[in-house]
């Protein structure tokens, strides 16, 4: 028997944390093929080359697509989609795959789908169902309109993309991928690696081992002409608690200029003496550096998702994440610095939360593995494979 080729496309370094267990089961599956693709801001140096992390994890590259255009506005985020698609649709062409797999909600990521809906590929969408209250969520159900199998992250989801007409048999909750690898590290017991020696950045050397935050923040596209504004007053807050920090880059999005403008800007006229930056991190340290902190601060939905299965303390900063399923490990608030400031002395004492499952249980790359290899796929509901 043929195996089923699965072409899966990864667009940013996120991306690949959401999907990486999945992507060692289909590899590992006697009968799936995978085809890997690497595309967007994952191939660039400047947020973190993401593919350099896959390559090292032994996964053989189908095909790179460089589509990303210099700017970081709505205008650049349209484009870069339209190139995304000129050069996927040639990339599904040749593969010819049995199955398609896009992931979650970045702006790019629609490009995936309307390639391969368009040509009758079956398009399997993971992490359907989602709220956040930005253009991402208006993506996400853009997505899950083209798809034809949603492998979903909780029943809040399934039950949403079941209500936006889509065959209850056909949404299947499998729980988030990077919990599976939260799950790998949670019995871990202290930081097994020393940040500064693995991963080198920018900054000032830190003393971490007395305690630290972990900061990713990420420009909002529909506030995007405030995403340096929102940087400064979270760079302020971080400093003047005075508590060591590891800070990343953020991801490629309208606003990203801003807020990489604000945090340069920042470090030559502050100089602060308690914050390093880093670019990226392989996703297993960076679960272990969040697991290890004092609370991770930000927007990322990694302090949603694995934060909760980790019971580490979440700061989530303003409207990125709103409405998103959350555990009690988050809390809220705005962007000013005193906000901020006052929330990490109110936190920074906590001690962890209980595990939560709101997200999976560990175990969903060999469910999403198992459920590529036997259900009947179908393409715009018409054609059968």
């Amino acid at each position: 028997m043929n195996k089923r080729k699965i072409c899966v496309v990864i667009t940013a370094r996120p991306s690949y944390s959401r999907i990486k267990t999945a992507l060692e089961a289909i590899k590992d599956h006697p009968d799936l093929e995978l085809q890997l693709v690497i595309a967007g801001s994952a191939l660039l140096d400047r947020y973190g080359n993401a593919a350099e992390f896959i390559k090292n994890d032994g996964f053989d590259v189908a095909a790179k697509v460089y589509m990303v255009l210099e700017g970081e506005n709505p205008t650049t985020m349209a484009k870069t989609t339209g190139l995304g698609l000129m050069e996927l649709t040639n990339v599904f062409y040749n593969l010819q795959p049995d199955a398609v797999i896009s992931i979650a909600d970045r702006f790019e990521t629609i490009a995936t789908s309307i390639a391969s809906s368009y040509q009758n590929i079956p398009l399997v969408h993971i992490q359907g169902g989602e709220v956040t209250g930005s253009i991402d969520e208006k993506v996400r159900h853009a997505n899950t309109k083209l798809a034809d199998l949603h492998l979903v992250s909780n029943e809040d989801a399934r039950e949403r993309v079941i209500k936006l007409g889509e065959d209850p048999d056909m949404v299947i909750n499998t729980g988030c991928p990077s919990i599976d690898l939260a799950k790998q590290i949670e019995n871990e017991n202290g930081l097994n690696f020393d940040p500064l020696e693995k991963y080198g950045g920018v900054g000032s050397q830190i003393n971490w081992k007395n305690g630290y935050l972990v900061v990713m923040q990420h420009p909002v596209t529909t506030e995007y002409s405030k995403s340096r504004d929102n940087i400064m007053e979270t760079l302020y807050a971080v400093k003047e608690s005075g508590i060591s920090t590891f800070w990343f880059w953020p991801n490629v999005d309208a606003g990203s200029d801003g807020t990489s403008n604000g945090i340069r800007t920042f470090r030559e006229k502050e100089n602060p003496e308690n914050i390093h930056f880093f670019k990226n991190m392989d996703g297993l340290d960076f679960l272990r550096l969040i697991k290890n902190s004092k609370m991770l601060i930000g927007n990322s939905s990694a302090g949603i998702r694995e934060g909760s299965y980790l019971g580490v303390p979440v700061l989530n900063i303003g409207n990125r994440q709103q409405k998103r399923l959350r555990g009690e490990n988050v809390t809220d608030v705005g962007y000013k610095r005193f906000e901020i400031l006052n929330a990490i002395k109110e936190l920074e004492g906590n001690a962890r939360f209980s595990k939560s499952n709101l997200y999976g249980d560990g175990e969903s790359g060999k469910r999403i593995a198992e459920i590529l290899a036997k259900v009947e796929l179908r393409s715009s509901k018409t054609i059968s494979y």
